[in-house]
C-alpha cells in the first residue's frame, strides 16, 4: 500500500499506482480544496506544492510522488509565505467565482518561496494558471502585496 505525505501527515492509500495525485487528494483523502479543471495540466486549478514546487496534480501519478512532501490549500496558511499570500488575496478581494483560486494561491506561494521579491516579469512567468473571471491584475497585485508584507 503506497504511503504519501500530505500537509505534514503520512497516509497509507489503497489506490492503483497510476491514479493521479489529484484524485488521491480529493477522493481518497477528502481534501477537496484542490480542484479539477481541465485534466491535462493546462489550467492550474489542481496546483499543489510538491517539495515546494508548484505542481499540477492532475497529471502526477501516485507512483511518481515517492517521498515528496505534498502541501495543499487546506494547510497553506500554516506556511508563513502562504499565510501572507492568503491575506493579500482576501484583502484585495481577488476571487470572483473562486474556482481557480486555490491553484492560484499555491502557484503564488511557490513563486514567493523561490523569489521573495519577484519582478513583474517573474510574476507573469510563474502565474500561468487560468482564471475564467479574468482577475489577473488583482492576482498580480496580491502577489506584489504578499511579497512586500
Amino acid at each position: 500500500m503506497p504511503r504519501i505525505n500530505v500537509n505534514g501527515r503520512d497516509y497509507d492509500v489503497s489506490v492503483e499506482a497510476d491514479t493521479p495525485l489529484l484524485w488521491v487528494l480529493r477522493d481518497t483523502l477528502g481534501l477537496t480544496g484542490t480542484k479539477y479543471g481541465c485534466g491535462i495540466a493546462m489550467c492550474g486549478a489542481c496546483t499543489v506544492l510538491m517539495d515546494g514546487e508548484a505542481t499540477r496534480s492532475c497529471q502526477v501519478p501516485l507512483e511518481s510522488v515517492g517521498n515528496a512532501e505534498i502541501r495543499t490549500i487546506e494547510s497553506i496558511e500554516q506556511d508563513e509565505v502562504g499565510r501572507k499570500v492568503v491575506e493579500a488575496w482576501a484583502g484585495l478581494q481577488v476571487p470572483q467565482c473562486g474556482y481557480c483560486q486555490s491553484g492560484q494561491v499555491m502557484a503564488a506561494t511557490a513563486l514567493l518561496k523561490q523569489i521573495p521579491h519577484p519582478t513583474d516579469a517573474d510574476i507573469a512567468d510563474a502565474m500561468t494558471n487560468l482564471c475564467r473571471c479574468g482577475t489577473y491584475n488583482r492576482i498580480a497585485d496580491a502577489v506584489r502585496q504578499a511579497a512586500a508584507a
